[in-house]
């Protein structure tokens, strides 16, 4: 099925008229990401913009998830249909466990609840519903969805997959999406661009999959915070479009806004390979529109060549811990890391096009040539049906189960924590390697003692037949079961299959053409789904005598907020996974994760309890946190617990990007120290009071008196980023009250 072509024709034929106007307003040689934003803009350009600027995506996408508190939020927003093309994509809710047919039967039997409210409520407004098994969100998008110059947005933090299409798809929260459904622009602060000129080819060993593990060594994870990274250079026409779309899905983990490469003749390979030709076609016509100008000016450049990349392996705990291939065996033995690989890992939604498995095959070929199979248990996660079905086709899957293989369901599976997994217990000390893009610390299994690596599918099939993290594909060898030693050869394999693509069982359903009559039901009874009810607006006056629930201590991505896993089945049940709030924060004061002190009785107990008894005695509470604060995943869960629970303001070091935005359309308060150095100033029986919200305006630092345990108080300046917009936001109490 072909989607949007009437969409898509009329925005580039606006684009077309735009761009000429841009170039006379801007001035100046312009960046691929400014060619897009800038013709996407809700009003029309009078002048270069900055600071927060309003714009038109031409999609919405949800993964199954976070679709749920969106669509009940949309429930909220009296229309009848959603304004923009919107899909809903179950990909979330599948365990892994057992293997693709046990599991996806499991997952439709626990989940049928939420799978029928997401597939009616889809159905009623409008929106494209791909069912459970059809794939992960992102290759779904970028084999039916995505295309060059377009802008979407997705509640989900690797939505800019879709820039290995020429797309500009950004990752946002729920309310964000509900905007964009509803009719609404969507806000976002103008990013700086960063550019990556790339050089030289890819060859060997080194994949896609290593540029941006390079990168991500190089930007940290906070590096690309406000800024959109745009891949360019000779170097780009040597990577493949589902490469491309490896590299800018992992852009998220350094926490830039978007990541993109300009449109060239390998993604008109891919457009026409999944039945698109009538969009490369199209695309063919705007070149100048959809590449980078060659003069363009970047905020700042990263230049790599591609011919003396390495292979990297990044981890554990953080995704922008980079060791090159040779360098891991050191880094493994002086860091103490486990050295015995318990599972691999591969595919997911950052690696599992057919490309990813035809190399991964291929080293499996060699293996089963050679007599060996992997030394430790091995997983496949096809990233769609359709890539599924084509790679069971052309013999791939045959191969690497022929090497202990288990191929799981076109799902999430343990990228995002979905695993069922009985090999280790909690706490235990252990290694796995994985092609997945995040490795935070309980990420893939909840298990704190779990050191997750981040490598390409081929360099994770080749260290699994050694069983070591210390084993180098590129030099060590292995022994064959005749007791030689070989050494493998480089991976190889087609981009796109010679046959085409296979399509597979059918996952999508066309929503109804008006769904005015058709109902959704919401059981006051369910454990899974509860209706919202809108938050109180603002009652003027500053906010006094607040407590301090948790100041926590180092990384607080939103899985420490809010962690996904078991907690999966409670996304659509705002008061039953509020329980899960802040278990896995760190606690500042003492030895604890995911527990406080409640100063009503003086008493430990979890962060959720807690917040609870501070919200039943009508107490305002505060959470304090340190750098990028809130990165990892769009969830807005992390933000509307505390919400929900009472909290009147988070103040940080500073934010990751999406989890600011969430916390503000909920109307909670973000600020940063003005003084990084007053973070240590807060104490565990503190009272907080803020002096000056009645002039609460753009620009004007809010003060804070910190009341002490032993009466000394002090005042303390803390920054925001709201514009008055965003102020009228926190006033009506959310941004879903002003709709």
């Amino acid at each position: 099925m072909l989607f949007d072509l009437d969409l898509i024709k009329q925005l580039y034929a606006k684009q077309k008229r735009e761009l000429a106007h841009v170039r006379k307003v801007v001035g100046r040689p312009l960046t691929l990401t400014e060619k897009i934003l800038f013709t996407h803009l809700a009003d029309p350009l009078v002048k270069v913009p900055s600071g927060y600027v309003e714009f038109m995506p031409d999609r919405v996408a949800m993964q199954d998830a976070t679709a749920q508190m969106a669509l009940l939020q949309l429930m909220l927003a009296n229309r009848d249909k959603t304004a923009v093309p919107t899909s809903v994509h179950c990909d979330h809710l599948i365990q892994a466990e057992l293997g693709a047919k046990k599991d996806l039967e499991r997952s439709e039997h626990e989940s049928h609840e939420v799978y029928n409210f997401l597939k009616s409520v889809s159905n009623k407004y409008g929106i494209g519903f791909w069912k459970p098994g059809a794939g992960i969100i992102h290759q779904v998008l970028l084999e039916n969805y995505a295309f060059p110059g377009g802008l979407m947005i997705g509640t989900d933090s690797h939505t800019p997959n879709a820039g290995g299409l020429g797309m500009l798809a950004i990752g946002v929260g729920g309310a964000d999406a509900v905007d964009v459904m509803a009719g609404m622009s969507w806000e976002l602060k103008m990013p700086k661009v960063i550019g990556v000129k790339l050089t030289g080819e890819l060859s060997g060993w080194t994949a896609a999959k290593d540029v941006i593990l390079r990168v991500a060594g190089i930007l940290t994870v906070k590096g690309g915070t406000g800024a959109v990274i745009e891949y360019f250079g000779p170097g780009a026409k040597s990577i493949s479009c589902t490469g491309k779309a490896t590299i800018c899905n992992m852009g998220a983990e350094v926490g830039a806004t978007t990541s993109i490469f300009g449109y060239d003749s390998r993604m008109r390979d891919y457009l026409a390979a999944t039945g698109r030709k009538e969009v490369a076609d199209l695309a063919d016509t705007m070149d100048e529109l959809f590449t980078p100008d060659s003069d363009a000016h970047y905020d700042s450049l990263i230049e790599i060549n591609l011919s003396e990349l390495s292979p990297y392996v990044n981890g554990p705990y953080s995704p922008d811990r980079a060791w090159k291939i040779d360098e891991l065996a050191k880094a493994v033995e002086e860091h103490d890391y486990p050295d015995k690989i318990k599972v691999a890992l591969i595919g997911s939604c950052t690696n599992s096009s057919y490309e990813d498995i035809e190399r991964a095959a291929s080293i499996a070929k060699q293996a089963i040539k050679a007599g060996i199979k992997a030394k430790c248990p091995l997983t496949i996660t096809p990233g769609s049906e359709q890539v599924r079905a084509t790679i069971a086709r052309d013999g791939q899957l045959e191969l690497l189960e022929e090497i202990g293989g288990l191929v799981l369901a076109n799902a999430c599976g343990p990228c995002i924590g979905q695993w069922k997994r009985s090999d280790v217990a909690f706490g235990e000390k252990n290694s796995i390697l994985t092609s997945y893009n995040r490795n935070f610390s309980g990420r893939n299994d909840a298990n704190p003692g779990t050191h997750s690596f981040v490598a390409s599918p081929e360099i994770v099939i080749a260290m699994s037949l050694s069983g070591k993290m210390s084993f180098n594909p590129l030099v060590d060898e292995l022994e064959t079961a005749d007791g030689k030693k070989m050494r493998l050869e480089p991976p190889s394999g087609r981009e796109l299959p010679e046959r085409g693509f296979e399509a597979g069982l059918v996952g999508y359903t066309e929503p109804a053409k008006d769904g005015k009559d058709v109902q959704v039901i919401v059981s006051p009874t369910s454990e899974r789904l509860q209706l919202l009810e809108p938050f109180l607006p603002w009652k003027k006056g500053d906010f006094t005598n607040l407590v301090v629930l948790a100041k926590i201590a180092g990384k607080c991505t939103t899985d420490h907020i809010s962690p996904a896993g078991r907690w999966l089945r409670y996304r659509g049940h705002l008061d039953r996974i509020s329980d899960n709030m802040f278990s896995g924060a760190v606690n500042a004061f003492k030895d604890l994760v995911g527990r406080g002190l409640n100063v009503l009785n003086d008493t430990e107990d979890s962060y959720s309890a807690i917040a609870r008894d501070y919200k039943k005695a009508n107490i305002g509470w505060v959470a304090v946190g340190d750098e990028n604060y809130g990165e990892g995943s769009s969830r807005e869960h992390a933000a509307m617990e505390p919400r929900y629970l009472g909290a009147r303001a988070i103040i940080v070091k500073s934010f990751a990007r999406i989890h600011e935005t969430n916390l503000k359309k909920q109307g909670i308060l973000a600020l940063t120290f003005a003084n990084p150095g007053d973070y240590d100033k807060i104490g565990e029986n503190d009272r907080l009071n803020f002096v000056n919200l009645d002039s609460f305006s753009p620009q004007k630092p809010l003060e804070l008196q910190i009341v002490h345990a032993d009466g000394v108080k002090e005042m303390i300046l803390l920054n925001h980023s709201y514009n008055e917009k965003q102020i009228s936001w926190f006033r009506a109490g959310g941004a879903l009250n002003l709709i």
